[in-house]
């Protein structure tokens, strides 16, 4: 799908998918908790959707949330009200961030790369506006490592596309890796679906 394609699909799934935020919080909420809860600085939250990162995010942190759908950046702002807390949010597209090199001291984001048009370049991105010193923290999902799992999304692949515009059988650290960017430690749960990776900045 391409920006505009994905901003369409979004407004009308975003209000749906904050409803749902219980449900995500049931089957992410223990990955988002560990994968997030040490950032540190001002941190960005690459395609922060509906906000389901800012619970899990430390207090302390200067939040700014980006996101391409303003629906859902709607959503996010009703999210920061509800905890209240801080933060700034912004309609941007992932791919060409419009900040300055070496700006964040955490770049967080997650279930974000399977919507991308080029994951590679919004990963990149996500290196250049991160501080050589600081830490990329990746929460993806896709393709399950147990056998009935993954034949089922393989069946499903391109009809979930269609419809949600998530490429589900991806697989994440090869586009970390294709971003070049160097892997600290990455940890797979839920059959091989949930993969957490903390990377540095290329």
């Amino acid at each position: 799908m391409s920006v505009e394609e994905i901003r369409a699909s979004y407004a009308e799934y975003a209000d749906w998918m904050a409803r749902m935020d219980w449900l995500d919080r049931f089957l992410t909420g223990r990955y988002r908790r560990r994968q997030f809860g040490t950032a540190q600085g001002r941190v960005l939250d690459v395609a922060c959707g509906t906000g389901a990162n800012f619970r899990y995010l430390p207090e302390s942190v200067e939040l700014v949330g980006i996101d391409v759908s303003p629906e859902m950046l709607a959503n996010a702002r009703a999210k920061l009200d509800e905890l209240g807390r801080d933060g700034t949010l912004r309609e941007m597209d992932a791919q060409d961030l419009d900040f300055d090199d070496d700006e964040f001291d955490t770049v967080v984001s997650s279930l974000s790369t399977c919507t991308f048009p080029d994951p590679v370049a919004a990963l990149r991105e996500m290196s250049r506006v991160c501080k050589p010193s600081g830490r990329i923290l990746l929460v993806e999902h896709g393709k399950s490592d147990f056998g009935p799992f993954a034949r089922f999304q393989e069946w499903r692949a391109d009809a979930h596309y269609r419809k949600m515009g998530c490429r589900w059988t991806q697989e994440p650290l090869e586009l970390v890796a294709a971003a070049d960017l160097p892997v600290v430690r990455s940890d797979t749960a839920i059959f091989g679906i949930i993969t957490t990776i903390e990377a540095r900045p290329r």
